[in-house]
Formats: C-alpha cells, sequence, structure tokens
C-alpha cells in the first residue's frame, strides 16, 4: 500500500508529534508514503475567494493523480476541504473546465480520480481492524477514553464518507483494538469552536470549555483528538482557563500515539511530551498481551465453523 502524505500547513508547524507518530505505525504497517510539494488545502480561502479555494484544492488533487496515488491526510480540516472540492468540481462543469485550464498552463492534468482519506480510515478500512490486533503487543487495559470525532470529517457525511454524522463507530473501534474503552459523552459529536476564536474568541473559550466538562462529566482518563484544529485549540483553552482545566481534562493524545503505544513504539519516539495538557500517565496503563494458547485457538475456530 502507497499514499501520497497530505500532512498539512498546521501539522509540521504546530503539531509535529502527530506526523511522527502517524509514520512510525504507518511503517509498522508496511505502509508507503512518497513525498508530495503540495500547497495548502485551500480551506482559508473557501469563505474569501471561493474559486481559489477550489483552484488550491484541485492542483493538490492533480498532484496526486500524477503520481497515479491517493491521498492520506492527517488533518480533518483538509480533509473536508479536499473531499468538498472534489465534490463540487464533479457536479460544476463549467468551474471544473475553468480549473483544469489553470493547471494544464502548469501542466497539471486533474480528473477527480485520486481519493482523500484520513489516516483513520485507512486503518479501520485499508488496513482493517484484525490485522491491527494482530500487531498489538501491550493493550490499554481500564483506560477510559473520550473521542472528538471532529466536524470536518463527519459533516457532509455523504461527501467525507468518514462515517455515519449521527452514530459514528469507526474510532470507537479502533480504540477497542487497543484494549481501550471509549466512553459515551455529551461532546462526542460536537465542534470544538476553533473556527470561531478569530472572531468571537469569547464565545470560542466557552465551547471548549464546555467539551472539557463533557470530558470530566463522564469520567475519561484522557481526550482523544485527531484533527490539529483542536489539538490547538485546547492548547490555547488550557492555558487560558487554568487553573479549573486541570480538574476537568488529565490529559489529550493523538490516535496513531495510542496505537503506537500498543504496537510497542516507545513513548518518546511518538512524542508524547509534546502534547498539550501531557498524558504521560499513559505507560501506566500499558499491559503486556495475554498469549491465547493453542486450546483457545482450537475453539475459537470451532465456534466461528458453527456459527458463521
Amino acid at each position: 500500500m502507497r499514499f501520497a502524505l497530505f500532512a498539512g500547513c498546521q501539522v509540521p508547524n504546530f503539531a509535529p508529534q502527530y506526523e511522527t507518530s502517524s509514520r512510525l505505525v504507518l511503517k509498522k504497517l508496511g505502509i508507503k508514503l512518497t513525498k508530495v510539494e503540495f500547497n495548502c488545502c485551500g480551506y482559508p480561502l473557501r469563505h474569501q475567494h471561493f474559486n481559489s479555494y477550489l483552484l488550491a484544492a484541485a492542483r493538490n488533487l492533480a498532484l496526486a493523480e500524477a503520481k497515479g496515488l491517493d491521498i492520506l491526510t492527517l488533518c480533518k480540516c483538509c480533509l473536508g476541504s479536499l473531499k468538498r472540492a472534489q465534490s463540487f468540481l464533479a457536479h460544476n462543469p463549467d468551474l471544473m473546465a475553468a480549473v483544469k485550464r489553470e493547471l494544464a498552463e502548469e501542466g497539471l492534468a486533474f480528473n477527480g480520480t485520486a481519493q482523500v482519506k484520513h489516516l483513520q480510515t485507512v486503518l479501520h478500512q485499508d488496513v482493517g481492524l484484525e490485522r491491527l490486533s494482530d500487531l498489538v503487543v501491550r493493550q490499554m487495559k481500564g483506560l477510559r477514553i473520550a473521542t472528538l470525532y471532529g466536524c470536518h470529517a463527519l459533516r457532509p457525511s455523504r461527501v467525507t464518507g468518514f462515517d455515519n454524522p449521527y452514530s459514528p463507530h469507526l474510532i470507537d473501534e479502533l480504540l477497542e483494538v487497543i484494549g481501550a474503552e471509549s466512553v459515551p459523552w455529551a461532546g462526542k459529536l460536537k465542534c470544538c469552536g476553533a473556527p470561531l476564536r478569530e472572531k468571537n474568541e469569547v464565545l470560542s473559550l466557552s465551547i471548549i470549555n464546555q467539551r472539557f466538562k463533557e470530558v470530566g462529566e463522564a469520567g475519561a482518563d484522557v481526550l482523544n483528538v485527531d484533527c490539529s484544529h483542536t489539538l490547538l485549540q485546547i492548547k490555547w483553552a488550557f492555558k487560558m482557563l487554568w487553573p479549573r482545566s486541570v480538574e476537568l481534562l488529565k490529559g489529550v493524545v493523538l490516535y496513531p500515539q495510542l496505537l503506537g503505544l500498543a504496537m510497542g513504539i516507545a513513548p518518546e519516539d511518538l512524542d508524547l511530551d509534546e502534547n498539550r495538557p501531557r498524558a504521560g500517565f499513559l505507560s501506566n496503563y500499558l499491559a503486556p498481551r495475554t498469549p491465547v494458547s493453542p486450546e483457545e485457538n482450537s475453539l475459537v475456530k470451532r465456534l466461528s465453523d458453527h456459527y458463521i
């Protein structure tokens, strides 16, 4: 399996631990990443100059097409941005023709054939839960995790295709693979407030503060996020709401960091200390995976043969 990695603008500059941990996990899984000189996904331009946004997004897709690769993105805003542009152009032939003309001047051809997938989609669907489970050597027994799915991945679902926007399960199942418990909580499908910060800082802070309260009320040990915007929002808000935030949120962690720990990668290699707030206590939950005896294997096979 090979993908063109779309790290986005924010991850390399403000959340490098996301890219570091993702690369380590994907390497263990035998997934090869090809470097492509992508530009911005276009998201910041979408409400300022829509056609410029479409051109920026389409150029990235054309670059991937030129190498015959699908795109693997880490940022859920980038996922939504690229997939929205792809969908919009597919349903607007005049704009598609204009974008093609612009890209042709650079020697690029755009047909909209490259797929765009988030890291978690690749892990869940392309790699598969069974393969991930085979590589887990340490399970996080007793760890209660609140996971924030991310607005741009869930909506509009007909475009992103990430998961059911009302009752998603993809990330919960990925957490189960490492032996952790995905706890139900009120903020699971809600916004972190990041898009509002430059327009209304007070409202933005109020929204993320509510997410912190909901995490605390659910009794979660740690908050799992996989959107760079949310990661930066939490870092900012945790400092702004100090010291109350410490009582509500014990730590934040990315899924590739959790999976990396379960696969036996050292915490320092996964840059866990770069998260804010830190979740250094995660190592306390790591337990060696109990080997399956030949008798148990035989029993599982007999049950499978009987019921499947």
